[in-house]
Order: C-alpha cells, then sequence, then structure tokens
C-alpha cells in the first residue's frame, strides 16, 4: 500500500534531479509501489508501478542535473504482487517486457492509455559517465553519444534483465550500504542491457521524426496481434505509410533485427511463456502459435531462445 510518505519520496526524488513530472502526472495516475534513488550527478533510478485514471498525454523533460542524459526505461519488468498492491494476472503479448532507450535533451511525447498499468524502472544516466564505462566498447554505440541524434531504440529483455529487475524489486533492502547496492543494481541492468544491444544488427541510425516512430510502432503493433499470421509487406507498407525500404529501415534501427525475424522471435517468447507459465506441451505451444510443424519449430525456437523447446520445459521442472 503506497503511503502519503512514499508520494512525499517521490516529489522529493524528481525535484532533486531536476525533472518536472507535470500536473498531469501528478493527478491522473494512482501510484501502486515506488523506490527511488539519485546518485547524482552521474545516474537515477526509479521503480515504479501505477495506474492511470484518466488518460493523457505529456511531453518528457530533460531533468536538470544529470548532464546530456540517456534514459532506459524498462517496462513489465517484474509481477504484481503483494509488493506493489495490484492483483497478480497472467502475461498478455501486450504486456511482454521490453526497454525504451531515448535521449533525454529531445522531448518525446507519451501516451498514458486510461486503466493501464504501468510497471517500470527508469535508469537515467550522464552520457560521458556511460561512456567511462563502456570506454573502448563506445564506439558500436557511438548513435547514442551524438548530442544531435534524435533516436529511439527498443529491445525485448533476456532473462538476466528480468532477474535482476526483480531482485532489486522483490528481494529486501540491504541493512548496509544501500546506495552501494542500488546503484551497483543499475549498471548491472545496463550491463545486460548493453550485452543485448551488441548483438543489433549493424545500422546507420538516422534522426527519428514522431511521425516515423508512430508509423513504424503502428508495424510492430500489426505483427503482435497475430502471432499465428503474419502480414504482408503489402499490408505493411499501407499501415506505415511508407515505402518498403524505409520501413524496413526504420524497423531495424528502432528494434535491432528485420520483420520477419522481429515477428518470429516475438513467437518464440510466446512459445516459451506457453510452456512456462501455461505449461503446454510442445506440440500444444507450436500449434498454439501457428506451427504445423514441429521440426520447424524446434529449429526457430533453438535459433530465438538457445536450447530446444524440449530441454527449456526440462528444465523449468
Amino acid at each position: 500500500m503506497v503511503t502519503t510518505t512514499d508520494k512525499q519520496k517521490l516529489l522529493q526524488f524528481v525535484n532533486k534531479i531536476g525533472y518536472d513530472i507535470g500536473e498531469n502526472m501528478a493527478q491522473n495516475v494512482k501510484l501502486q509501489y515506488q523506490k527511488s534513488f539519485d546518485f547524482l550527478p552521474e545516474l537515477a533510478m526509479f521503480i515504479g508501478s501505477y495506474i492511470v485514471k484518466k488518460a493523457f498525454t505529456r511531453q518528457t523533460t530533460a531533468p536538470q542535473f544529470i548532464k546530456d542524459s540517456i534514459c532506459f526505461f524498462f517496462v513489465n519488468m517484474f509481477e504484481d504482487d503483494e509488493k506493489t498492491g495490484a492483483k497478480r494476472k497472467s502475461k498478455t503479448q501486450e504486456e511482454m517486457a521490453y526497454v525504451h532507450v531515448f535521449p533525454f535533451p529531445h522531448s518525446h511525447k507519451s501516451v498514458f492509455k486510461k486503466n493501464s498499468h504501468i510497471k517500470a524502472v527508469s535508469v537515467i544516466v550522464s552520457a560521458d559517465y556511460l561512456k567511462s564505462f563502456l570506454k573502448q566498447d563506445a564506439e558500436q554505440f557511438r548513435f547514442l553519444f551524438d548530442s544531435d541524434n534524435n533516436f529511439l531504440i527498443e529491445e525485448i529483455m533476456t532473462d538476466d534483465i528480468l532477474r535482476t529487475v526483480n531482485d532489486i524489486v522483490k528481494k529486501e533492502e540491504p541493512g548496509t550500504l544501500k546506495s552501494y547496492h542500488y546503484k551497483l543494481k543499475a549498471m548491472e541492468l545496463l550491463f545486460y542491457l548493453f550485452q543485448s544491444l551488441s548483438k543489433r544488427e549493424k545500422n546507420v541510425h538516422q534522426k527519428l521524426s514522431e511521425n516515423d516512430i508512430r508509423s513504424i510502432y503502428k508495424v510492430r503493433d500489426k505483427l503482435v496481434s497475430s502471432l499465428s499470421k503474419p502480414g504482408t509487406i503489402a499490408e505493411l507498407k499501407q499501415i506505415a505509410g511508407m515505402n518498403e525500404l524505409k520501413m524496413r529501415k526504420l524497423f531495424t534501427q528502432v528494434f535491432g533485427m528485420g520483420i520477419y525475424d522481429y515477428y518470429q522471435h516475438l513467437r518464440m517468447k510466446e512459445a516459451a511463456r506457453l510452456l512456462r507459465d501455461e505449461k503446454l506441451t510442445v506440440s500444444e505451444a507450436g500449434y498454439q502459435i501457428g506451427f504445423e510443424n514441429l521440426s520447424h519449430f524446434t529449429r526457430v525456437f533453438e535459433k530465438h531462445i538457445g536450447k530446444k523447446p524440449k530441454k527449456y520445459s526440462r528444465e523449468l521442472i
């Protein structure tokens, strides 16, 4: 249960890092759970669960006290439980765990839908501080540090990141060195994320307009809405309102893989969820997401999950 003290702590935190949450955010969301840490001037982390009472939009603003900040916004990373004060429910595809990466100096419009339940971890880090850890590896992520670049990246989460987030949310706080512990946890999250980002297809990043982002997410939403049957390229082009070359290029830039590979990756993540949470057999999971040939399903599952579905199921027991 969230207390007045929890809300006061949140306001103290956002004021301390120089971040304006805005009147809409303050009035139209119901806070379920929150935990926040600041390690100024390099880093800040917020963990929260909240329900949107009334639909609204807002423009993000950069925290004033973290220079050239980059935001890593981890969404749907932890399950609802008694700590968040919300009822546990099975995940839907719309609730899949992912992270958004974007530069805070650029303004982004966020849309909050009524009754949506947001469970998120935000890590806000100074670009220079992040480069000091990446050192020579920073070169392959150059687009993150280009102050003129307006980018958005979405990454599907790995088990390592999910485990780390749930450690932060669910484990008891250490009795000593609490700030040091959570700073290390924030950096651990970023370490696992950059491991995942390093596997992306190499792609020249271009500036994205808000219209570009909306169009590419319409394509993504179409893929998500029908995992048993993909939309045709002609359908996706019409949804995006752009030619095929531009659509493919921007999709790869945002999501780190081509349209078909992304579609297959989503299917295998859903198959893994069916095996893990719904306790389906391998054949049942394969058939449910549209595979008639189980040998083909096994090959695709192993490519995206890293092991055969039967082995994956056995290890869950």
